[in-house]
C-alpha cells in the first residue's frame, strides 16, 4: 500500500500524517506543492493541517491552485482515496472536490482541545471500523473551522450518508454540528479534527487508530 503526504509551504502537521499512515502499514512518500506529478501506484493521498500560504486570501485558496492540486483532484476524479485534515480541508473545499465553506470560528477564537464526534456513517473506509453511532475523542486546532453549507447541500449530504462526523460540543459554530463530510463516493474524506494526533496513548488516547485501519483493511481486501 502506498500513501502520498503532499506538503505546501506552512504545513505543520505533514510528518505527523506520514507517521499515522506508516503505523498502519502504508509505504508513504512525500510530496512537494510545486510537483506537477505523483508518485505511481499510490492507494491514497493525505493533505495535512497547518497554515498553507500564510492562509493568505482564504484558507486552502492559493495551496488549491499549486501544480500538485491538479494532479490530487485528477486522481481524486478516477476513483482515488483523499483524505484532508483541517489545512487539508479546507484545500478540498476550494478545489471543488467536496461542498461548502469552512468560516472563521463563530467565538472568532483559536480553539485548540480535544472534542467528542459521533460517527454519523460507517459506509467508507475511514468510519468502517467506528461503526455508525460510536463516540471518540480526537483533537482539533484551527480558527476557521467553522463548516457551512446552504440548507439544500446540508439535507443532500445527510439523505447520502456523507455526514461522517459531528460534534457532540460543537466548537465552531459548525451547520448541523458538522466534523467531517464525504464525497459522493465516499472515498474523499475532509474533517476539521486531527486523527493523525490520536494514534498514540502516549499523545493522549488512539481514537484516530480506527480510521487509519479501516483504510488498510478496506485495501488488503481489495
Amino acid at each position: 500500500m502506498r500513501a502520498a503526504v503532499v506538503t505546501f509551504p506552512g504545513s505543520n502537521c505533514d510528518r505527523d500524517l506520514a507517521v499515522a499512515f506508516e503505523a498502519a502499514g502504508f509505504e508513504v512518500h512525500r510530496v512537494w506543492h510545486r510537483d506537477s506529478a505523483l508518485p505511481e501506484g499510490l492507494d491514497v493521498i493525505g493533505l495535512p493541517g497547518g497554515f498553507s500560504f500564510g492562509d493568505y486570501l482564504r484558507c486552502g485558496a492559493i495551496a488549491a491552485n499549486a501544480p500538485i492540486c491538479r494532479e490530487v483532484k485528477a486522481f481524486a476524479e478516477r476513483g482515488g482515496h483523499v483524505l484532508g485534515i483541517c489545512n487539508g480541508f479546507q484545500i478540498l473545499l476550494e478545489t471543488g472536490l467536496l461542498p461548502g465553506a469552512l468560516m472563521r470560528n463563530a467565538n472568532l477564537h483559536f480553539v485548540c482541545k480535544p472534542v467528542g464526534l459521533r460517527v454519523e456513517s460507517e459506509a467508507s473506509p475511514y468510519t468502517a471500523r467506528y461503526g455508525e453511532g460510536a463516540e471518540i475523542t480526537i483533537p482539533v486546532a484551527h480558527h476557521d473551522g467553522n463548516y457551512q453549507a446552504d440548507a439544500e447541500t446540508i439535507a443532500r449530504l445527510d439523505g447520502e450518508g456523507r455526514v461522517a462526523f459531528r460534534y457532540t460540543d460543537n466548537p465552531n459554530g459548525s451547520a448541523g454540528d458538522i466534523a467531517g463530510v464525504l464525497s459522493a463516493n465516499h472515498r474523499v474524506l475532509g474533517m476539521m479534527p486531527h486523527p493523525e494526533r490520536a494514534i498514540d496513548e502516549l499523545h493522549g488516547g488512539t481514537d484516530g487508530v480506527p480510521l487509519f485501519a479501516g483504510l488498510t483493511e478496506m485495501l488488503v481486501g481489495a
